[in-house]
């Protein structure tokens, strides 16, 4: 992804040091970097007015911006967008942290979803960061069949059964004046179209495609959609694990509480999360096994000062699962993505131990 019309393509060895190191200093400290600190830490001795052309370069090419509360600058969406394309190598994690994941990994666990959610507040623990973790089992999990039982006084009880055999349900008053004919014809409706899609795309289309579909049939289809959707949702909630969530306070002050407010409406909300998860609307970053998306480039508009980290893992024949971290746009990312990196490897090897002795 181009950080701007290909001003940064002509970028001196000098000026990429410079964006390099505004970039660590402002992920270390928070302030806006000039160029006396400049000076100090670039590993070339140049002089205050050099580094002044250079940034002012940087400015040019949309890297670096100003800020109103100092003469200092700070990176751009697009200036992190060409350090994380082009110059960053990730950290190598600690020892003591790496000890600090195996022993979290070491306990004893019944289902594996216990490993996944153990997983979530591990990651949230050594990041600071809200983590968000996915079991292997989920991309596999499709729909096999969706009924409403009749129980009487228009109560009906919602059944999902999922392709691993799982099965939720949920009891809902349905409106006095859906028919029965038609609630028939809706619940064939979602088996002749939603059987066999996954789970996760389930919920998706039950946003976008299924209303419209159930207009035709149902002239309030609403309190149906609400008996399916809820009960889908408990389906895929079970799936998702979401640890350190006070974390997100520490990066929004009393001025942005709506946005705070909405992003934990959305980190509740399990197709709402898939959604923000899912990487296959960018074949690129769905190829990689780690990818960083900057709040500018997420769909949501609450989540533009922030960043998600993506990695996904495979666990033999059982499939994929993802981790991920929402986090600051500031974060330091090769910390991060080397902590990644790290996790995920050390999550699928528990998995697949886990596997092979149940």
């Amino acid at each position: 992804m181009s950080a701007n019309s290909g001003g940064e393509d002509m970028l001196t060895e000098r000026e990429l040091m410079v964006l390099k190191d505004i970039i660590k200093l402002y992920t270390e400290t928070g302030q806006p970097v000039g160029s006396k600190t400049l000076m100090t830490s670039l590993p070339i001795h140049v002089s205050s007015a050099t580094i002044r052309n250079d940034m002012a370069a940087l400015e040019d090419a949309g890297l670096i911006r100003k800020t109103h509360s100092s003469s200092g600058r700070v990176p751009s969406s697009a200036g992190y967008r060409y350090y994380l394309d082009n110059m960053l190598t990730p950290a190598r994690v600690p020892e003591r942290e790496m000890q600090t994941i195996r022993q979290s990994f070491g306990n004893d666990f019944g289902r594996i979803d216990e490993i996944i959610e153990q997983s979530a507040r591990i990651l949230s623990n050594l990041t600071s960061y809200t983590a968000i973790t996915l079991g292997p089992e989920v991309a596999n999990l499709t729909l096999e069949g969706f009924r409403l039982v009749p129980l009487g006084n228009h109560q009906v009880m919602a059944i999902i059964v999922a392709s691993d055999g799982s099965v939720q349900n949920q009891v809902f008053t349905l409106p006095r004046e859906l028919a029965s004919e038609q609630v028939e014809k809706a619940i064939r409706i979602i088996n002749d179209q939603l059987v066999g899609e996954s789970l996760t795309t389930v919920a998706q289309k039950l946003r976008t495609d299924v209303p419209a579909m159930l207009m035709q049939q149902l002239q309030t289809p609403q309190g149906f959609l609400d008996a399916f959707g809820d009960v889908l949702r408990k389906a895929v909630s079970e799936r998702f694990y979401v640890g350190g969530r006070l974390n997100l306070m520490d990066y929004f002050g009393s001025d942005n509480l709506n946005e705070l407010k909405q992003i934990y409406r959305l980190i509740d909300r399990q197709d709402e999360l898939n959604e923000l998860l899912d990487t296959h609307t960018d074949d690129d970053a769905a190829q990689r096994p780690i990818s960083v998306r900057l709040g500018s480039e997420l769909s949501d508009q609450s989540l533009r000062n922030l960043s998600l980290i993506t990695a996904r893992y495979s666990v033999n024949d059982h499939g994929q699962g993802m981790i991920a971290i929402l986090g600051p746009k500031s974060m330091p990312y090769s910390k991060m993505i080397g902590l990644l990196e790290a996790f995920r490897t050390e999550l699928a090897s528990r998995l697949t131990n886990y596997y092979d002795h149940h």
